[in-house]
C-alpha cells in the first residue's frame, strides 16, 4: 500500500549501497524503548493498527492489542547421538518434529550411508513424511489443545514408526497417517540470527511475517508491517495452505488463538554447554533444513561452512514428492526414483545463521550463502 511503498520505495527500487531510513519506525521503536509494551499494544501505535485492519475489512479492536500477552514456555527438549537438544516449543511445530525425526535417524549407520547418498536422502524423507503427518493431526496451540509433546518425542515411539520405513521402497503418504493408538502415554519472509555472547550465553532467534512483506500494508505513521499470520492457521481442515502444509482441526482459527508454526531455533549442547545455536527461515522447509544442518554438523562431521552449504532436501508428507535444490548427483536420484520416489529439482531452500563451538572453544560462524545479505561476525 502506499505507507508501505512510502517506507521501502520512496525514490524507487533502493540501489545497493543507499541508506534506507524509516522515521516512523524509529518513533515507534522509541516508544517502545521509553514505555514497555504498552508503548506497542496501547496508545497511538495501537490505535494506527487497529484503524488500518478496520479500514481494509478486517477485525480488530484496542481491547484485542491491549489483551495481548507474550507466553514464555517451556523448550521441547530431546537427546541425538550423545547431544542433547533444545528447541521451540508449541505453538511451533519446530522442536516437536526435529526431536520426532532425529529420534527415528538415531541408530541409522550414518558413516555407511554418506551424506546426501540415496539411502540417507530415503531415510530423511521417510522419518519427514511421518512427522508432518503428525504435524497436521497434533499441533496447534497447547493453550487450546491438549498436544502430546512428551509422546510425539518418546524414543519408544520414534521406533515404531522407524519400524515402519522399508529402506528398499518409499512409503507413499496415502498410507501415512497420524495414529493414536500408537502414541506412548503420556506422565521464506522469515529471519533468523544465532548470537553467543563472551560468557557463553546461546540465543537462536527466529521471528517472521509470513510472506513478502506480511500482507502489504503498514500502519500508519508507526513504520509497522502487519503479517499475514491467519495462513499459519487451518482455514479448513485438510486443504493445504500457501506451503501446501495440511492442517487439522487442532490449529483451526478461533479467537485469541497464536497460529501454528515451523519456527525451530535450536541448541545442541555437548556435555552441558552450547556445541550449536542455528536456526532458519523457509516457511514449511524450516523443520527439514534444521535437521539437515544439525546432522550435517554431528553425524556427518562436516565444518559448519559445509554443513551450511551442502545440498538440501525436504518432505512434508503431502505433496508427495522430495524437493531438493540443485547439487544432487545425478546417481542419487536415480536411486531415490528407483525406491519409488518422485523427485523435484526446486528452488534453494533456507538461510541458516549458525555457529558452531569447536573443541578448544574457539567459535566459528557461518551465514548461508543462498542468501547474499547474511553476516557472520564475531570479536
Amino acid at each position: 500500500d502506499s505507507e508501505a511503498r512510502e517506507m521501502f520505495y520512496r525514490d524507487g527500487v533502493p540501489a545497493a549501497g543507499s541508506t534506507l531510513t524509516l522515521p516512523h519506525l524509529a518513533e515507534t521503536l522509541t516508544l517502545i524503548a521509553e514505555e514497555g509494551p504498552s508503548g506497542f499494544y496501547e496508545g497511538k501505535v495501537a490505535q494506527a493498527i487497529v484503524d488500518t485492519v478496520g479500514a481494509r475489512g478486517g477485525r480488530m479492536t484496542m481491547e484485542d492489542l491491549a489483551g495481548y500477552e507474550a507466553v514464555v514456555r517451556e523448550p521441547v527438549r530431546g537427546t541425538f547421538e550423545g547431544y542433547d537438544i533444545v528447541s521451540m516449543p508449541p505453538p511451533s511445530s519446530g522442536g516437536v518434529h526435529l526431536v520426532q525425526m532425529l529420534n527415528i535417524l538415531e541408530g541409522a549407520p550414518f558413516a555407511e550411508y554418506g551424506l546426501n547418498s540415496a539411502d540417507m536422502v530415503h531415510l530423511m524423507a521417510e522419518a519427514a513424511r511421518r512427522a508432518y503427518a503428525d504435524r497436521a493431526v497434533y499441533l496447534g496451540d497447547p493453550d487450546f489443545v491438549d498436544v502430546p509433546v512428551a509422546a510425539l518425542t518418546d524414543k519408544g515411539y520414534a521406533e515404531t514408526l522407524r519400524g515402519e520405513i522399508d529402506m528398499a521402497a518409499a512409503t507413499p503418504s496415502s498410507e501415512v497417517n497420524a495414529d493414536r493408538a500408537k502414541l506412548p502415554k503420556e506422565s521464506d519472509e522469515t529471519t533468523h540470527f544465532s548470537v553467543i555472547d563472551g560468557e557463553g550465553n546461546a540465543v537462536p532467534n527466529t521471528y517472521t511475517l509470513n510472506f513478502s512483506f506480511g500482507v502489504g500494508f503498514a500502519a500508519e505513521g508507526t513504520g509497522v508491517l502487519l503479517n499475514n499470520e491467519l495462513d499459519d492457521f487451518s482455514a479448513k481442515p485438510g486443504v493445504p495452505n500457501a506451503y501446501g502444509l495440511i492442517g487439522g482441526d487442532a490449529n483451526a482459527v478461533e479467537p485469541r488463538k497464536r497460529p501454528l508454526s515451523s519456527m525451530t531455533p535450536t541448541i545442541v549442547l555437548r556435555d552441558g554447554a552450547p556445541f550449536l545455536v542455528t536456526g532458519t527461515p523457509g516457511g514449511s522447509r524450516i523443520i527439514t533444513t534444521t535437521l539437515q544442518l544439525i546432522l550435517n554438523a554431528t553425524v556427518h562431521g562436516r565444518d559448519i561452512m559445509t554443513a551450511t552449504a551442502a545440498p538440501r532436501m525436504h518432505h512434508q508428507w503431502y505433496p508427495d514428492y522430495i524437493r531438493i535444490e540443485e547439487g544432487f548427483s545425478p546417481d542419487t536420484i536415480r536411486l531415490l526414483e528407483e525406491k519409488g520416489h518422485e523427485v523435484r529439482i526446486q528452488n534453494a531452500m533456507g538461510a541458516t545463521q549458525s555457529i558452531l563451538v569447536g573443541p578448544d572453544g574457539t567459535r566459528y560462524g557461518a551465514t548461508d550463502p543462498r542468501r547474499p545479505d547474511g553476516l557472520a561476525a564475531g570479536e
